[in-house]
């Protein structure tokens, strides 16, 4: 399934050939400022109730995997989503997470089937780095780089 809109943007830095960090988020900021990851997304659909049961089990066993595949960051640093300490702070694949990374495509279909738009970020320095991991990182951007909508 393809979704009505999907964008690969490179960011500041990013290397034509392969960049070090990969984000699928929303191309509307959050009313906080940031853009919402792929992951909240399918969330918000399901606390909706606008899943499938073929779709939220896919959500459910998916989540379950991704929780017990990486550390989530907050278990770590409790502060690392803290809007006033760290404030846009969101998370990133390292590109070479990619079992991780081809996951996602399940969540991806999720969304293209709701018409949820989305769109594949790469970047090289997408901020400062808070946390990080094997797998992933977060970051609170530069200032004034929010990836904005195109």
């Amino acid at each position: 399934m393809e979704a009505s809109l999907v964008m690969i943007e490179k960011t500041a830095g990013a290397s034509p050939d392969m960049a070090s960090y990969v984000r699928f988020q929303s191309p509307v900021r959050h009313p906080r400022g940031h853009f919402p990851g792929v992951f909240a997304l399918v969330n918000n659909l399901a606390r909706d109730g606008k899943l499938t049961p073929e779709q939220e089990h896919f959500r459910r066993t998916n989540n379950d995997w991704y929780n017990a595949a990486y550390t989530n960051p907050s278990t770590v640093d409790p502060t690392v989503y803290d809007h006033d300490r760290n404030p846009g702070a969101v998370s990133w694949f390292k590109s070479s997470s990619r079992a991780l990374i081809r996951r996602v495509d399940g969540y991806l279909e999720i969304l293209a089937t709701h018409g949820v738009d989305f769109r594949r970020v790469e970047s090289s320095d997408p901020g400062r780095i808070v946390y990080e991991g094997a797998d992933q990182v977060v970051v609170v951007p530069h200032d004034g780089d929010q990836w904005p909508e195109r």
